[in-house]
């Protein structure tokens, strides 16, 4: 591993890599995808749940409690719930958010995704961000997920990354292009 890399991103990155091995042996990669974004989306949404996370002054016994009975509550596969545990056990549940991200890369790079930052005006359902990943697969050849967010700066229309390749739509950057056009003239 590179030593430029920090102590807690070579961990994520060896637990992550540990789980999405387990996920391939057993066949259940796209399971453990779907609930680790389940978790990833309530750990970001639920407060909470994440100083419970980040606090370390929480007994290892009432830890595995919380996670079990997550686990239990949102039907979570055999091989996350134990790995969820033993997070706890070894003391890196801290890490669950960095392993999660690591763990879904990785997942992404074995289906041939390219990851794509999508920023829109307004918040686009779930439908509408399909259809985008689905146009823009077709033009580029391989298939897009997103990580979407929103900025309400942008007036309207959207920014997508794909790499260092960037397209502006919005009407934050039409603006700005006609602005500079009229201090030319």
């Amino acid at each position: 591993m590179s030593s430029n890399k920090s102590f807690s991103t070579e961990t994520s990155e060896r637990y992550a890599l540990a789980l999405f091995e387990l996920a391939s042996e057993n066949s259940e990669i796209e399971i453990i995808e779907k609930n680790t974004k389940e978790l990833l989306s309530i750990y970001d949404t639920n407060e909470e749940l994440e100083n419970f996370i980040k606090n370390p002054t929480h007994s290892i016994t009432n830890q595995l409690e919380v996670m079990q009975n997550i686990s239990k509550i949102m039907n979570f596969s055999t091989i996350l719930n134990n790995f969820l545990l033993v997070l706890v056990t070894k003391r890196r549940i801290f890490f669950l958010k960095k392993i999660i991200k690591s763990f879904l890369k990785l997942s992404s790079k074995k289906k041939g995704e390219l990851k794509a930052s999508l920023i829109s005006s307004k918040d686009l359902s779930e439908n509408d961000l399909n259809n985008i990943s689905l146009e823009l697969s077709k033009s580029i050849g391989s298939p897009i997920s997103f990580d979407h967010s929103v900025d309400k700066d942008l007036i309207g229309g959207v920014k997508i990354q794909i790499g260092s390749l960037m397209i502006d739509t919005s009407i934050k950057n039409k603006l700005k292009k006609y602005e500079k056009l009229m201090l030319e003239n």
